[in-house]
């Protein structure tokens, strides 16, 4: 190779977060324009693998693979454990799917119109039509490999769940959230978030939360409830304290910050979601930074 062929890609220089604010750019792209160590918590919900089309190119849950999804996510999550402070944590939600059986399209269902897709990855090497295809553990335990300690998993069980049109096996009714840290040692006030007991005293958080679904007219199709995630940003933050999710969507872990006197850092692809977003926080003080790949 001659040496008019290599070229030099440096990382930008890092920009300081100066208060709230929200990124409109790839995660990925925007991550590394972040600084080292400036975030405390992280919490977040990347789009899931062949479940959702948010009508944006290059968006993240439209791999043709499903290696090629979790690779994508490994390696934005990579920066995010650079942003993170030594002694923070993530908040991982990510919902789980079945294989397509190589059916290029989803149906809608009567009772959930959303679910239907045009285009469907074909089903993994390794699986068969109908599996369970285990999307968030084959993520937690890659995420483990590339050095994050994967400190929990959390049941989030939706008493209003939507209902599925299936009779041949039980219908869905809970989804995965993982608590990761970067450190062996990290900030956890579990104090600040015991609930309550059967006997009106107060417990160590368990591991199974009931939370109920709570949709926000005009998001896109999912939204995190506020009591989701308000105990994540409580646990693993103090006052002032910067929380991060890399897809911010609507803006529910903004508007839990306003709530709790955090400061969020936002990062969202579609401008239609920045736009929903802002009326939402209504957020006079925050900045918006555009931010394209080069």
């Amino acid at each position: 190779m001659h040496l008019s062929e290599v070229k030099c890609i440096r990382r930008p220089a890092p920009l300081t977060l100066l208060g709230s604010t929200l990124f409109e750019g790839d995660a990925l792209t925007v991550l590394r324009c972040l600084p080292s160590e400036s975030v405390r918590c992280v919490v977040t919900s990347p789009p899931y693998w062949g479940l959702r089309d948010y009508g944006i190119a290059e968006q993240i849950g439209h791999e043709s693979t499903l290696q090629q999804f979790l690779n994508h996510l490994v390696a934005i999550f990579a920066e995010v454990k650079r942003v993170l402070t030594d002694d923070g944590t993530l908040w991982l939600n990510i919902g789980d799917s079945y294989t397509s059986g190589n059916r290029g399209y989803r149906a809608p269902d009567k009772k959930n119109p959303a679910r239907a897709m045009s285009v469907r990855p074909d089903t993994p090497e390794g699986l068969k039509p109908k599996d369970l295809i285990g999307v968030p553990w084959r993520l937690a335990f890659a995420l483990q490999a590339d050095g994050w300690y994967l400190r929990s998993d959390l049941v989030w069980y939706k008493p209003n769940a939507m209902p599925e049109s299936v009779k041949d096996r039980p219908a869905r009714s809970h989804e995965y959230m993982f608590m990761l840290s970067k450190s062996e040692k990290y900030y956890y006030d579990w104090q600040t978030v015991r609930e309550q007991t059967d006997g009106g005293g107060l417990r160590n958080r368990r591991s199974v939360w009931n939370v109920n679904t709570k949709p926000f007219a005009g998001a896109h199709f999912a939204t995190f409830p506020p009591d989701l995630i308000r105990p994540c940003i409580l646990a693993s933050t103090e006052p002032k304290d910067y929380v991060l999710d890399p897809f911010f969507g609507s803006g529910t872990v903004g508007l839990v910050c306003q709530e709790v006197n955090r400061q969020y850092v936002g990062v969202e692809l579609n401008p239609d979601y920045v736009t929903l977003a802002l009326n939402r926080l209504q957020d006079k003080q925050g900045h918006v930074i555009r931010i394209v790949a080069a």
